[in-house]
């Protein structure tokens, strides 16, 4: 059982937002064979997404990228100037590398392809509701590139600016925990984890933990 279902005794909240019908029912029913995870609430446009998220606050929202009028990309920014919290996961058929960067840059939590298996689907939503980062297998190696050739055209960041708590940090990020594992595991406060997150991200010019975890298996810190 996941550590949300098992500390708050209830199932992981997730909200989908797509605009095929069709595909959001095939989700749903999928979702309902698994004990920890459960849909909430169901949206076909970014407003109507938004309006679902600011409601329900649900720990996980599962968001297609190509949408008519407000494709995903926006909508992910759309939530987060709200102020909803809920991770985010891209759920799309574009293996695009563009569109992969721009969702990670935007803050997505991860991005799964709609090809993937019905268990593997079921076994990455589990890991992302419980703080895991989750990208497709695939697209791990395009994401690796694009990061590479975003280093070599400029000069990168610099490892010799992190704090040893902000590389331990790090290592335990690429390691796919959550704030909240790490700062168990370093014995500090969850907001002090957040803290130190946000200053390496900014040092390292990297937008989101996904970024994070390929840049340091890069440079040899996992």
């Amino acid at each position: 059982m996941s550590d949300i279902s098992s500390e708050q005794g209830s199932k992981a909240s997730i909200l989908l937002i797509d605009d095929h019908p069709l595909l959001r029912k095939g989700v749903k029913q999928l979702i309902e064979l698994d004990t920890d995870l459960e849909v909430v609430a169901e949206a076909s446009n970014a407003h109507e997404g938004l309006a679902q998220a600011l409601e329900h606050e649900p720990d996980l929202i599962l968001l297609d990228l190509n949408m008519p009028e407000i494709n995903g990309i926006e909508t992910l920014k759309m939530l987060r100037d709200d102020g909803v919290s809920s991770r985010v996961v891209v759920f799309t058929v574009s293996d695009n590398e563009e569109d992969v960067v721009a969702a990670l840059k935007a803050g997505a939590d991860g991005y799964l392809l709609k090809d993937m298996e019905p268990e593997e689907l079921l076994s990455n939503l589990n890991q992302a509701a419980t703080g895991k980062m989750v990208i497709s297998e695939r697209l791990t190696t395009l994401l690796a590139q694009a990061l590479q050739s975003k280093r070599t055209a400029s000069k990168g960041p610099d490892i010799s600016s992190l704090t040893p708590r902000e590389k331990q940090i790090i290592k335990l990020i690429a390691a796919g925990l959550p704030n909240k594992l790490i700062a168990r595991k370093l014995s500090i406060t969850e907001g002090t984890v957040k803290v130190h997150v946000k200053h390496l991200l900014k040092k390292l010019n990297l937008r989101s933990r996904v970024e994070v975890a390929v840049w340091a298996v890069q440079e040899g810190l996992k």
